[in-house]
Order: C-alpha cells, then structure tokens, then sequence
C-alpha cells in the first residue's frame, strides 16, 4: 500500500473511533434505572389584605343604543334597553315635544343613558325631520327636550340587479329603495316601455345618492347615472345641471336621455284598455273607438304631466268626469280624464312642468271603477302614446360637451365596473 492509501486508512479509523465513542456517550446518557437527586420543597401560604372599596352610592351611567323593531313601544324599545323608571315613561308617553320618539320607523337607532338602578338620564335620536331630539333630567329631576341640527353627509351607492319576475322584486333584492327604482323607471320612460317592454334577464345598474344624519341613514336623493339592458341594448343617461341651471339626464354622446313627453302619465300602473278604433264600451254597451290608454289604480294615485305646457281645461266635462287638457309646444295636448280632483289651485292658463302632479286618480265621469283615462293628441286628434313617435328635448350645446364628458368619466367607469360583475352582458346603444 502506498504513502497516500495508508494516510486514507488511518484517517477512516480515526472517524470510526470518534463515532464508536460519542454512541457510548449517548447510550450511557439515555441508560435506564439512572438516579436523580431530589430537591426538597416546601409548601407557604399567606393572607394578603383586599383594597378598601367604596360602598358608596352607585351613580355610575351606562350608555347603551337600540334599534326600533317592527312592533316596538316606547315601554318595549326602552326596557330592553335596561330602564325602568315609571317617571320617566310617564313623561315620554305625555309630553307632546318628546312625542316623536314613539313615531320611529322601525330600523332607526335610539341611545339611552341609564343608571345602574334603571333610571333614565338621557335619550337621543334622529327625527324623521333629519334634527337630533334630546332628553334630559335636569338637576332638578325633570325632564327637557330640545332639538339640534345634525349634519348631514350624502355619499354615493352603486347597486345592480337583474329581472327574474319584476322590475321591483329585483329592487329589493338588490336593496334599491322603492324611490330609485321609481326614479330609475322615469329617467328611460322616453325608450323603454316599463308596462310591456320589460322581460326576463333585463339587468340594471345605478349610481344614486344616499343621505346619512349622525351615521343612521335618512333617505335617498338624486340618480346620478343610470344604465338599463333590455332585450340585449343597454341605454344609458347621466345627471347634468346646464349653465342656465337647468338639471336633466343625458346619454354619453350629450342627447337628452329623455323626451319632450313621457311615456305614461303615471310611474307605473297596470293598462286595462289601450288605444283602438273598435272597443266594446261598458256603460254605453256599444262599440266605439277608444282613442286613448286606461290606467287602472287605486282612487287617489297621482296623475302626473307628461310634458311641459300650459293647462288648457280644468273642470268637468260630460263622460270624462274631472278632466285636465293640457297644450304643449307646438300642436301637440294631452288629456288626462275621470280624476277623483285636481291639484290643488289648479286652473286654465297655469303652466305645468314635465312630471308635475296635476290630479289624482278617480272613476267620475263614464267610469265603472278607479283608472285613468289617458289621450295624447297631434292638432286635436287622438293618437297611440304608446306607438307614436314622441319629439326629443334639445341636446346639450357642442360648448357644453367638452365639461359634460370630462364630469361623467368617473360615474361612467361605475357602470362599466356593474358591468363586469358576473352575469352581466351588456351591449352598448348610443
């Protein structure tokens, strides 16, 4: 073996030796029957003195914050709320400035500031008027109420749906308040027909304002921008106030989104009778031409213009009862018969305004229940609202485009963002 295999071996040995002898170490550590020695303890205890406490009267005030609930009195809202003080429930049930507080809606929050033994020291909420009313024992043990303004913040809510049965049952599953989504319906009144047009897979999405007072919501204000996909066209509109301060919806391209006349004269109803030259009449038992629409709702429903004018007819007038005729640019009126009333001061030569409410839903006249009849005329002859042609409002000024499309990039980046949300498939229109 040469000088270089021999060092090799010695070392091999060397390593082997090393690793023969920790193994012994370590099996001599982990040997078993191996004595310990034991350390003595000692059990001690001590008493030790408690801090002195006030025994003192209990004035402590806890403050805690309730919700109405649908059924709620002012005994149940403020006994669950921990108080029991017959004093102060006698007051709030007879005092007519704390009578507000057994008038809230359900939902709406209440605080109450109690003592330990259940007595009421303060109450606070938000009226329905948007102030802040307050209750409070005084020094003296009585109570007062006063009001103070509470500021209020408006934010922005973006909210989208799809029709599966109806335009409001997707509301509500959506959570759009009614109001928006009678807005909503009104703002494309000029291109969708929301009596008849309206199916299954239609989707909407909405930018609209939410107004909030001390955090607790307090309505709803303005739809900002819209966009509404029915049979596959999806049609859209933004709020834009002009510089003559004139506010109205708009599309992308600066159109009016709505037209010089609405659709229907009522936001939304049920037609029991449409436009046609041969109708079996129910009270004359003849058949005669029904040159207009009837709307079927309850007495009392509001009757709304369907285009700026000036009133032309307020009175009564033989077989339609309480009638408005109302003239309108150009040759175009409208009429709107068998009202239970007019508006209130209501008279020929008054101007009214697009959506204006001008009377309300009867059955006076040739009428065998509640409706309204509707006529839209061109020269003084009848002709279908529903299929005629209505004339379009002015467009925005080529001076006014330039701001318009610069204020509604962001709202229209929130329809394109409802856009993407799963489901939805919309295709543009204007």
């Amino acid at each position: 073996m040469d000088a270089i295999g021999r060092s090799r071996a010695r070392v091999s040995q060397c390593f082997l030796l090393a690793a023969f002898s920790l193994c012994a170490v370590t099996a001599f550590g982990v040997a078993q029957d191996t004595a310990f020695d034991v350390v003595p303890t000692r059990l001690v205890e001590r008493v030790l003195p408690l801090p002195a406490l006030d025994r003192g009267e209990d004035t402590a005030v806890y403050w805690r914050e309730e919700r109405v609930q649908r059924g709620d009195t002012v005994g149940s809202l403020l006994a669950r709320a921990g108080m029991s003080d017959a004093g102060a429930m006698y007051f709030l049930r007879t005092d007519a400035q704390a009578r507000p507080v057994s008038r809230l809606r359900p939902g709406r929050a209440v605080q109450v500031a109690i003592q330990a033994d259940g007595d009421l020291v303060a109450l606070r909420f938000v009226t329905e008027q948007g102030d802040r009313l307050t209750v409070e024992r005084g020094d003296d043990q009585a109570f007062q109420v006063s009001r103070s303004a509470v500021a209020e913040e408006t934010r922005t809510a973006l909210r989208t749906g799809e029709i599966r049965t109806s335009l409001f049952a997707a509301a509500d599953e959506a959570g759009i308040p009614d109001r928006v989504i009678v807005a909503l319906a009104d703002v494309f009144a000029a291109d969708i027909d929301f009596y008849k047009d309206v199916q299954r897979g239609d989707r909407f999405a909405v930018v609209y304002e939410t107004r909030t007072v001390d955090g607790e919501p307090a309505g709803t204000g303005r739809i900002l921008a819209a966009e509404f996909v029915n049979r596959g066209v999806a049609h859209r509109a933004f709020r834009w106030r002009t510089e003559d301060g004139t506010a109205g919806y708009y599309t992308e391209s600066g159109r009016s989104a709505r037209s010089a006349f609405l659709r229907s004269p009522m936001e939304l109803s049920r037609i029991t009778s449409g436009f046609t030259l041969a109708r079996f009449h129910p009270i004359q038992r003849q058949w005669r031409a029904h040159e207009g629409i009837d709307y079927a709702a309850p007495t009392g429903t509001p009757v709304r213009a369907t285009a700026d004018g000036a009133v032309a007819v307020a009175g009564w007038q033989n077989g339609y009862g309480n009638v408005i005729v109302v003239r309108h640019h150009g040759s175009y009126s409208t009429l709107y018969g068998h009202l239970s009333r007019l508006a209130a001061g209501l008279k020929p030569g008054d101007r009214v305004g697009q959506g204006q409410t001008i009377g309300y839903v009867g059955m006076t006249g040739w009428a065998t229940g509640p409706h309204l009849h509707y006529e839209f005329r061109v020269n003084d002859h009848a002709h279908d609202p529903m299929t005629t042609a209505l004339p379009p409002q002015n467009p925005l000024r080529s001076l006014d485009l330039a701001a318009f499309r610069s204020a509604i990039e962001p709202l229209a980046d929130s329809l394109t963002l409802a856009r993407s949300l799963p489901g939805a498939t919309l295709a543009a229109a204007d």
